[in-house]
């Protein structure tokens, strides 16, 4: 039986990568979908594509950077269904990797708008929207390299290692009412950036595996069955915790 028949659940980011991964997945499992993200064609080929798995989904085109379109975000799920359930907080910005002093302040307030206080802002609303029902179950998307570091990068783990901290917190104020905070922690995935990056460098995807026990990739698929995992009731006891779901990665 389908661990999540009848239940809604929102993800961001949900056009493509691991977030549409995660909305199959949640369909799979009997979840009506609310597929939010700021590419309106990703996210309406990503409704087309849920729909024909006998439930429910909806797109909605949400700037995760800006307060008042997290607020309609969550107003057009109970909108269109009337209560939240789960929440997989997905959405990223990413730029080019630069040493920590290159950046510019302008690209920084940019992308930390979108992969830190964006996950504050999700979750602040997503919070509120389940507190009148009692409960519900948050999954905040980090990084595979939440306790390490990489040249290059202050930028994102910045904002990720940030989002674990944030999921603890988070985990501690509403346990009581019935709100699980969790946190995966994928490592490398066959999203379309990486895609992109081994077409223009045959020999990154050497080097990446390289880093990973397993030797491989993962499909997003083996990462978002852990975001789904979280969030159904087998994992009713886990709370504020980082299930890393990346091959091993940061045991090298």
């Amino acid at each position: 039986m389908p661990q999540l028949e009848g239940k809604v659940a929102l993800i961001t980011g949900a056009g493509a990568g691991l977030g549409r991964a995660c909305a199959r997945l949640f369909a799979r499992e009997g979840a009506n979908v609310v597929i939010a993200d700021i590419n309106q064609a990703d996210g309406e080929d990503a409704v087309r594509e849920i729909a024909v798995m006998g439930v429910d989904a909806a797109f909605v085109r949400a700037d995760v950077a800006k307060a008042d379109e997290v607020k309609a975000m969550i107003a057009f799920a109970l909108d269109r269904f009337g209560r939240l359930d789960c929440a997989v907080n997905n959405a990223m910005r990413g730029m080019a990797p630069a040493p920590l002093a290159d950046i510019a302040p302008q690209d920084w307030e940019t992308v930390m708008a979108v992969n830190m206080t964006g996950v504050f802002l999700c979750m602040k609303y997503e919070i509120e929207a389940m507190l009148p029902r009692g409960g519900g179950a948050i999954v905040n998307i980090g990084s595979g390299s939440e306790l390490s570091a990489a040249p290059g990068l202050s930028w994102y783990l910045a904002a990720k290692q940030a989002i674990y901290g944030m999921t603890k917190c988070a985990a501690l104020d509403y346990a009581e009412q019935g709100i699980r905070v969790n946190a995966v922690a994928p490592g490398p995935m066959w999203t379309p950036a990486l895609r992109r990056m081994a077409a223009q460098d045959p020999g990154h995807i050497a080097r990446r595996s390289a880093h990973v026990p397993l030797g491989r990739i993962a499909e997003p698929e083996e990462v978002a069955e852990a975001v789904v995992w979280l969030c159904s009731p087998a994992a009713s006891f886990v709370l504020g915790h980082t299930l890393a779901a990346n091959g091993g990665y940061t045991l090298m």
